[in-house]
């Protein structure tokens, strides 16, 4: 929901109201209906401080493995209330170039530039880290994450864009933010904050528990591949000639030591390998969506009854999940995703990232930049397992050795697709990690839940669920906390339920 009204006419006395700038959205206006309200500084237990601002400390000091590290504003995503922590969100630096700023877990981090009014909660401690002086630390006490809600929520994100104009090359904050509204309900007062609370909290609950269960992935796919390896030794030797012609190509990672090392790690397993062909998978590319191919298509970022549901890569995270859809009308009947079918980004800034559909989907695309990896008679398991492999290699940087780089970026065809090699894990093995990723024998039974004890319960449900049903139960609670808080901003009863 937009709270922003745009006039269909201005007039002159306005326009020199305004010092004759002709931004569009220095017209518009921010209706609030909930004129009970207070604003994000009278959430801090004290006033900002500059000790409060993170610190800069040059690109001099970057370097390419360290035991100290510096938070970018990228840490900061819309899509999350935890930090993104990974080599692009936070950069290795010089141990004495390094600021102590005692982050702790809880502490809420905005940013005031690039990115502004992004916001994140830490999930634990990092003392080895320090923040860039685009990151504000947020002095709250109380009501915590009635506020980090609201910060999240569209209503926060119009005021600021108010404040300060889209237009801006390098957008800056400074410390506006404290000045935007923070509505406070005129009904049923403290159990709607309460609830608002709650449902964050459920929220942050999930977003952490899907970081560790796919660590768990991770961690899993390596011991069982260091721990079971044969007597055999790695030696590293120089590409020859006949390698060359079979690879076919110079402008890739292959006779690198690093690949030819995690190579024969896979290969010497003492159970074997296999490539996606001896399964019998097939590989093709997504559908073209150019107007050359299809015709002329509409898209939106909201369902639309008879719309394809469009998944691209782009909103592929790093734990294979999809963090949106957008949705694509188009009268041709356009090449589906089925169940069980993997989607791999074969090109471009999320080469690599993968995701999975392990319950029936309807309706659905990807595009020509994804490869979709399909078997009909297999299991769900083992595409699962196939998944969860190839996210791993984005994650250990293999897949990046195995890429084409001809172009200026990684790229992957379909016809490599067969270059790359699966560990042949026993089938416990294969169960376990398909089990943290999906456990179809759960239900979300949360209509009989209520506000002190839907926690309680949420947690007993995250503890068996996998990182598929924790981000889909995570998606429904945020849709149900952005309902509420819609409610609150429109001035209407906020109904408290969990179904």
């Amino acid at each position: 929901m937009s709270y922003i009204k745009t006039p269909e006419s201005i007039s002159f006395k306005s326009i020199e109201d305004k010092d004759y700038t002709l931004s569009s959205s220095q017209y518009m206006d921010l209706i609030m209906p909930n004129e009970n309200f207070v604003y994000v500084r009278d959430f801090l237990s004290r006033p900002l401080k500059r000790i409060d601002l993170g610190n800069e400390v040059g690109s001099i000091n970057y370097i390419g493995k360290s035991t100290h590290y510096f938070i970018r504003t990228k840490a900061l995503q819309s899509h999350s209330f935890l930090p993104e922590i990974s080599n692009e969100t936070t950069l290795p630096i010089i141990p004495n170039s390094f600021v102590n700023q005692n982050l702790k877990k809880g502490d809420l981090l905005i940013s005031k530039d690039s990115n502004i009014g992004e916001i994140v909660i830490l999930d634990k401690d990092y003392p080895d880290y320090m923040t860039s002086g685009a990151i504000y630390r947020l002095p709250v006490e109380s009501q915590k994450y009635y506020l980090l809600s609201f910060i999240k929520h569209s209503i926060f994100r119009e005021q600021l864009d108010f404040m300060v104009p889209k237009g801006a090359t390098i957008r800056h904050a400074k410390t506006m933010f404290l000045d935007c509204k923070i509505p406070i309900p005129n009904r049923n007062k403290e159990a709607t904050i309460n609830f608002i609370e709650v449902l964050t909290q459920a929220i942050i609950n999930k977003e952490l528990l899907i970081k560790k269960k796919h660590s768990e992935i991770l961690r899993t796919f390596e011991e069982e591949l260091a721990n079971n390896q044969k007597d055999t030794s790695f030696v590293f030797k120089m590409p020859t000639l006949n390698e060359i012609e079979e690879v076919g190509r110079l402008d890739t990672s292959r006779y690198s030591r690093k690949y030819k090392e995690f190579e024969f790690q896979i290969n010497n397993y003492k159970f074997g390998s296999f490539k996606l062909s001896d399964y019998g998978y097939n590989v093709k590319r997504g559908q073209n969506l150019q107007i050359s191919n299809i015709g002329q298509s509409y898209y939106s970022n909201n369902h639309i009854k008879g719309f394809y549901k469009l998944a691209v890569s782009s909103n592929f995270s790093e734990y294979s999940t999809v963090e949106k859809f957008t949705y694509l009308g188009n009268p041709k009947n356009l090449s589906t995703i089925n169940q069980g079918d993997i989607i791999f980004s074969a090109r471009g800034a999320q080469f690599g990232r993968v995701i999975v559909f392990p319950e029936n989907v309807e309706n659905t695309i990807t595009n020509i930049d994804s490869l979709v990896i399909s078997n009909k008679s297999t299991n769900i398991e083992r595409s699962i397992f196939i998944a969860m492999f190839l996210n791993m290699l984005r994650w250990n940087k293999h897949i990046y050795d195995i890429a084409i780089t001809g172009s200026g970026a990684n790229s992957l065809t379909q016809y490599q697709s067969n270059d790359i090699n699966f560990p042949n894990f026993p089938d416990d093995k294969v169960k376990k990690i398909s089990n943290l990723y999906y456990n179809s024998t759960i239900n979300y039974d949360s209509k009989k839940w209520a506000l002190d004890n839907f926690l309680q319960n949420d947690t007993k449900y995250n503890e068996q669920a996998g990182i598929y049903e924790l981000d889909k139960t995570m998606k429904q609670l945020k849709s149900k906390l952005n309902s509420a808080i819609d409610n609150i901003v429109n001035d209407k009863p906020v109904r408290i339920e969990f179904s």
